[in-house]
């Protein structure tokens, strides 16, 4: 189509609408971060211990200064998120809000993942370099990175681990019991595996992972918990190649970063005894991009990928394959790595996860 037949069929409502589209996403956009702020500083948990309250006693409750607070609440209030009383100048968190947004959220605490969108800010002027050069990044230029995923692995691998993941390994909990070796492969933190080591102690259990700092404070929280049966080592995985070490093998979010995530996923077969094995969890998207229109929160999975996944694969010499990688890839990775056996599960309550099942 010609320039001018383009200028001839514009359409303005559309535009207009689209317009009214952009402004709300910059609009959602701007309460993401102030939740993210809201979410570090506490202030979703007080105020849904508080009645209708006042700025300075909700800012008093939280050991915070009101004038932020207060300028902090307008952005929650107009974003609806809080509601306020202007003839008592007093907010309220109602509780179907915080149903969502505190500690322990019955419906799974949202305000985790707008650190995401805050931390996207962040990365701006060594993304923009990323894209002008194609390299890209280390785990150690993301602030506060093992923190955020330490809160994400509570939620979505560590408070169904027991009564809801593992069983999906038939057969694996009665081993747990016996005694058996475990790894888990990119363990960031720890808390997946210590919450194993706490309810299966005559069981051995092994963490790597390639950042020492999460390691430090994976080996400090162990410690802290008196536990024995457990060791974090740091390492690198890139070409590991343990023989016939482990009976149960985990990895929860991590083979898509990996630099080589084929080799890795061939190694840990390899590392796994006969009769092994592998519980692999990733991001439950499509590899294809028209698959994912209707996936939750896909547009913040591929920011996510953008900004992390995406550049510390390639500042790893790798492939890049993302975030939204896709299951259909991983499942065959898996095949093409030699398991016999994978099985594919979605949890019916966290439906942005895929589950592997993959025995030696």
């Amino acid at each position: 189509m010609s320039l001018a037949a383009e200028t001839q069929t514009f359409d303005m409502s559309a535009a207009e609408a689209f317009t009214g589209q952009v402004g709300a996403t910059l609009n959602s956009g701007a309460v993401a971060a102030m939740m993210s702020i809201g979410h570090r500083l506490g202030l979703f948990n007080v105020l849904a211990e508080m009645p209708p309250s006042t700025s300075g006693a909700i800012a008093e409750r939280a050991e915070l200064a009101e004038r932020y607070v207060r300028e902090w609440l307008a952005v929650m209030v107009t974003g609806g998120v809080v509601k306020y009383d202007p003839a008592k100048k007093a907010y309220h968190l109602p509780a179907e809000h915080a149903a969502c947004l505190t500690h322990g959220a019955p419906l799974g605490n949202l305000a985790v993942y707008a650190q995401a969108v805050a931390q996207l800010g962040q990365m701006q002027e060594m993304l923009i370099t990323c894209f002008e050069t194609g390299e890209g990044l280390r785990y150690d230029d993301y602030p506060c990175f093992h923190q955020f995923m330490e809160e994400d692995s509570g939620q979505t691998v560590v408070a169904q681990l027991v009564d809801a993941i593992l069983p999906l390994a038939e057969g694996i909990e009665e081993r747990l019991e016996a005694g058996i070796e475990v790894l888990d492969a990119g363990c960031g933190r720890g808390r997946a595996l210590i919450e194993m080591a706490r309810h299966f102690p005559a069981s051995r259990f092994t963490g790597y992972d390639l950042c020492g700092d999460a390691i430090e404070y994976a080996n400090e929280t162990a410690r802290k918990a008196a536990l024995t049966n457990i060791r974090f080592k740091q390492r690198d995985l890139t070409g590991y190649d343990e023989k016939n070490r482990f009976d149960f093998i985990t990895s929860f979010d991590a083979v898509h970063d990996q630099k080589d995530p084929q080799a890795l996923i061939r190694g840990l077969k390899g590392a796994l005894k006969p009769g092994g094995v592998y519980l692999m969890q990733d991001i439950g998207g499509s590899a294809r991009l028209e698959n994912n229109f209707d996936f939750p929160m896909a547009s913040l999975l591929y920011a996510v990928s953008c900004a992390h996944c995406t550049p510390v694969s390639l500042g790893q010499g790798g492939l890049g394959l993302g975030t939204m990688w896709g299951w259909e890839m991983a499942k065959s990775m898996l095949e093409e790595a030699g398991f016999p056996s994978v099985e594919k599960h979605v949890l019916p309550h966290d439906p942005m996860n895929v589950w592997f099942v993959a025995r030696n």
